[in-house]
């Protein structure tokens, strides 16, 4: 490929070149059509195929053709499902085949950090792990099919507000740990073809900008062999952007842009090399594509009913107090337009001209009342309208209702205003479940909203936005027919100024801090001990399960863990093992534990099936100022059903010679050197040649043990000169000394 990439290079004109780095039009890729090459079209499309044939947008604004849409990440990353997502992506893959469309634009990885970001609905999590095991997943599908994925925004796009001019600013482990994980999966796992840049600011720098993402991360350390595209309309500054590692600029055309690659090579502003650079990654992918054009196929009533498997498997039941499932054979009265015409995605660029979309009214047992209740539209619901609720609600052995958000309270372009179900939806929700204590409430939202009913209530099942066929898997769930399976990928806080980001989301028209750090979602809240009113991986089922029998062991610089689970209930289901670790060596202010596995098993009543996890060094690791370490000592695997759900534990020991660098001086800490093994074996003999001094009664009753303790470990070094009366150069010797055990092997 390598040898063919450069011999079209030799034959391009510098024109050709510029040209192949900007888009043609809205849709599509250059090309280099006097060379054989034809222009390659990109859709929309993370959860089902946006393809424009006339007006193009990028905010789904004007039509597209019509497709399948598939539930949105918010549901997919429930699922906790890898071979799940793999075959939707290949169903996704096989429709952009048929459609002729080579690049799909997603999957969105982009951390939840605040519950407002307008845009959380298509991404996965809050958690890194989760969401870049997902992502993979999707990835893997799709370019099955020979078309290539862009996996965005890189990077930490979490708000809407200023998207394309904040700065989010954060530390380099903060980064690190949290907002690039993600992407480092869909490319090192899973080999995605393209990445898409943010439009925000990175510490000050436009993500188009960006050499240590661009180039020295993403390339050099990740080894990505693709090309990065901007997202419509990211570019700042274009040449600067070529130099840092952009590829492609959409969307075009963009004449000028052209027009200024041409001028700065030829000025020797950018260099020939770069150039050739960039239009040869560009090459590479556009030659993956198959020869003429293969076809995939696109059976929109297959992909439909792929769709409402799908969903099954995403919804999360969030409480049930035996109340379901339900039987076909109660007196039912089902309560609010979402059961009709449920909403099922979210809007913007990923909004998808769905195929046909079932509501669960239209599966509902013979004789289920209806009662529209409120408007799906907005805040609006009129006395009469909830008096028949309740009437209807009082009169039924249970009353299931249909809640959400309307679409105007979250889309693309601009962030929540608070975390609220709209006032009229609350209100008739409580009065429902005054008089009904069956009451159900089904939930059609893209992120978390405040539930002050949710202990009034029998039961709550969240669909999240589950895609066109959301209604066959809600009725499904509802009755029994399937089992549910989902898990919560971020927490639900009773309020949303328990939320970590709460002080700084969504800043300034400078930019926004990410003072939390590292501490996002089940982190904070699990670091706080705060209560939170479902917390992240949280999912009940029909059935139960119990863990048994957990082993950890060090293998050859692999961590082996395994746990038995059994299904104790008398259903078939499914339960999501999560493995999460916690770190006991106190090297480093960490979260108290932190998601490192999991792994769907299907189970029968009664039968248990050992569970097989196997981790790495970096499963283990924080990132220090030095790069990722892992200390060595103590640490747990916690086998749980949920963040807050343990259910069984193993300990092992990780042995490694590598330790952080220091560097000594004479106002290193006392209790840094002696927390540190190699300088507490030189410095501790010396404390303890110290002679204890007289003192009197009165001195012995202000000054105890612990207050000498902490006044010794939190004095410099130089206090030790003090107390021995040592020269400078003694203590210099001293210093040396500590240096030298130091400088051994290091991170």
């Amino acid at each position: 490929m390598e040898q063919m990439v450069q011999t079209f290079l030799q034959q391009m004109t510098l024109q050709e070149k510029a040209a192949l780095c900007s888009g043609q039009d809205f849709w599509h890729i250059t090309g280099v059509p006097r060379l054989g090459i034809a222009p390659a079209m990109v859709s929309d499309g993370p959860h089902g195929l946006r393809k424009q044939n006339d007006k193009a947008d990028h905010l789904g604004v004007n039509e597209s053709i019509q497709a399948v849409c598939f539930p949105a990440g918010c549901a997919t990353a429930c699922s906790f499902d890898r071979d799940l997502m793999e075959r939707m992506g290949r169903a996704l893959g096989a429709e952009c085949r048929a459609e002729q469309v080579d690049v799909l634009l997603g999957p969105a990885v982009n951390i939840k950090r605040s519950p407002l970001c307008g845009r959380n609905f298509e991404y996965y999590s809050e958690d890194p792990y989760l969401a870049g095991q997902i992502a993979a997943a999707f990835i893997r599908g799709v370019q099955s099919q020979q078309v290539g994925t862009s996996v965005k925004h890189f990077a930490a796009n979490n708000q809407e507000f200023r998207r394309m001019t904040t700065s989010a600013n954060m530390s380099d482990r903060t980064l690190r740990e949290i907002y690039l994980p993600a992407f480092e999966a869909a490319v090192k796992e899973a080999g995605a073809w393209t990445v898409m840049c943010s439009y925000n600011r990175v510490n000050g720098l436009f993500a188009s900008e960006n050499p240590s993402l661009l180039t020295d991360i993403l390339r050099k350390e990740w080894g990505f062999d693709g090309f990065v595209m901007s997202d419509w309309g990211a570019v700042n500054e274009k040449i600067q952007a070529v130099k840092a590692g952009l590829e492609l600029e959409m969307p075009g055309p963009c004449v000028a842009s052209v027009e200024k690659v041409v001028q700065a090579v030829e000025r020797g502003e950018l260099s020939m090399e770069v150039l050739d650079q960039a239009a040869g990654r560009i090459l590479n992918i556009l030659l993956r594509r198959p020869e003429g054009g293969a076809k995939g196929t696109f059976d929109r009533q297959t992909d439909h009913d792929l769709a409402a498997g799908v969903e099954t498997e995403c919804a999360v039941l969030l409480k049930n107090n035996g109340v379901l499932p339900l039987t076909r054979q109660q007196k039912l009265a089902y309560i609010g337009g979402f059961a009709r015409t449920p909403r099922y995605q979210g809007g913007g660029s990923s909004h998808i001209n769905s195929f046909r979309v079932d509501g669960a009214l239209e599966f509902a047992p013979e004789g289920t009342v209806y009662l529209p209740g409120f408007s799906t539209r907005e805040d609006q619901m009129n006395d009469a309208d909830l008096e028949a609720a309740v009437q209807a609600a009082k009169e039924a052995q249970a009353a299931v209702i249909f809640a959400g958000l309307p679409d105007s309270f979250e889309c693309e372009g601009y962030d929540r205003a608070h975390m609220r179900l709209p006032e009229c939806q609350d209100r008739l929700i409580h009065a429902v479940a005054q008089v009904q204590p069956n009451t159900v409430v089904v939930l059609h939202v893209g992120s978390p909203v405040e539930t002050t009913w949710a202990d009034e209530v029998a039961a709550v099942l969240c669909v999240y936005l589950g895609g066109e066929a959301v209604g066959k898997a809600t009725d499904a769930l509802l009755y029994g027919d399937a089992c549910p399976s989902g898990r919560l990928a971020e927490s639900w806080p009773f309020a949303l100024e328990d939320n970590p980001s709460f002080l700084h989301f969504p800043g300034d028209e400078e930019g926004v801090d990410y003072a939390e750090g590292v501490f996002v979602g089940y982190r904070y809240y699990d670091k706080k001990k705060m209560a939170v009113r479902w917390p992240f991986g949280h999912g009940e089922s029909y059935t139960s399960f119990a863990y048994s029998n957990a082993v950890a062991r060090v293998e050859n610089g692999r961590i082996l863990a395994s746990v038995q689970v059994t299904n104790t209930g008398k259903r078939p289901g499914k339960e999501v093992v999560q493995l999460y670790v916690e770190d006991l060596t106190g090297s480093a202010n960490r979260p108290p534990k932190e998601l490192k596995g999991f792994e769907k098993v299907e189970l029968q009543p009664g039968q248990t099936e050992t569970v097989r996890f196997e981790l790495d060094e970096r499963s283990l690791s924080w990132y220090s100022p030095s790069g990722w370490y892992a200390a060595p000592g103590p640490y747990r695997l916690l086998f749980a059903h949920s963040s807050r759900d343990v259910r069984t534990c193993a300990e092992f020991e990780w042995e490694s010679g590598r330790r952080l660098p220091m560097t000594v001086h004479r106002n290193t800490t006392v209790g840094a050197l002696l927390a540190d093994p190699r300088t507490a074996a030189v410095l501790e003999p010396l404390l303890k040649e110290q002679e204890p001094q007289e003192s009197s009664a009165a001195a012995r009753e202000a000054i105890t043990d612990e207050m000498i303790r902490q006044m010794l470990v939190n004095s410099p070094l130089r206090s030790v000169q003090a107390q021995k009366s040592y020269t400078d150069a003694q203590l210099q010797q001293l210093i040396d000394a500590l240096q030298q055990a130091v400088d051994g092997p290091q991170a």
